[in-house]
Formats: structure tokens, C-alpha cells, sequence
């Protein structure tokens, strides 16, 4: 049987639910989910989005624990930096919302404001 999530702390809600919260993100974790690992050239071509906004959208779903990357070396020595989903599972139930909403960290309520527009 499957395990019980831990219930997210507010900050982890927030950092999870802002990197999800945006079409560019959920693509780049569709891609990745339904895909396999992939480098950043190839994953920007496929998607269709340059490599700087996409650098700045996994550096973001990173940050949120949702997919990691690894930078390795190819054939012939070039850098290549590669992605690929973090397992994940959140339930999101009102009880769980509020449970994390009593954790919000003073840092999280300020992020908070300052990314709301």
C-alpha cells in the first residue's frame, strides 16, 4: 500500500502551489513526467520556449522540490544540464490547508505579498 504524504509546512504549500501555478511550469512537468529526464536545449526545442525563460521556470519547479537536475558531460565534453520529475504526491484537503496555513513562516507571509499581483 501506498504511504501517507507528510502534510506540508505552509512554506512548502506555498513554494509547491506558486510552481504549479503557472502554464509554462505545468508543461515543463508534463514533458518531464510523460517524457523521461531531458537537457535543457532539447526540452526548450520540444516545448517551444527559449532556454532562458525555461531556465528560469525549472529553477523555480527546483526550488519547490518537484524536479531536480544534474549537470554531466557529453561525448565530446560539453556541459549539458539534465531535468527529471522529483516523485511527488500532495493532498489538498481544507483541513490540510489549514494545518499549513497556521505554519507560515514570516518569510513565507512576505513572499507571499510580494509575488501576488
Amino acid at each position: 500500500m501506498g504511504q501517507v504524504p507528510v502534510p506540508p509546512t505552509g512554506d512548502e504549500l506555498l513554494k509547491v502551489l506558486a510552481a504549479l501555478g503557472n502554464p509554462h511550469r505545468l508543461r515543463i512537468v508534463a514533458a518531464l513526467a510523460e517524457g523521461g529526464r531531458n537537457y535543457v536545449s532539447r526540452l526548450a526545442r520540444e516545448l517551444g520556449i527559449g532556454r532562458p525563460l525555461l531556465h528560469m521556470h525549472l529553477q523555480r519547479l527546483e526550488a519547490a522540490g518537484l524536479v531536480t537536475g544534474s549537470l554531466e558531460l557529453s561525448e565530446d565534453g560539453k556541459a549539458m544540464k539534465f531535468f527529471e520529475v522529483t516523485p511527488f504526491m500532495h493532498v489538498l484537503t481544507p483541513d490540510v490547508v489549514a494545518a499549513a496555513a497556521r505554519t507560515i513562516s514570516e518569510e513565507g507571509k512576505t513572499t507571499v505579498k510580494g509575488t501576488a499581483k
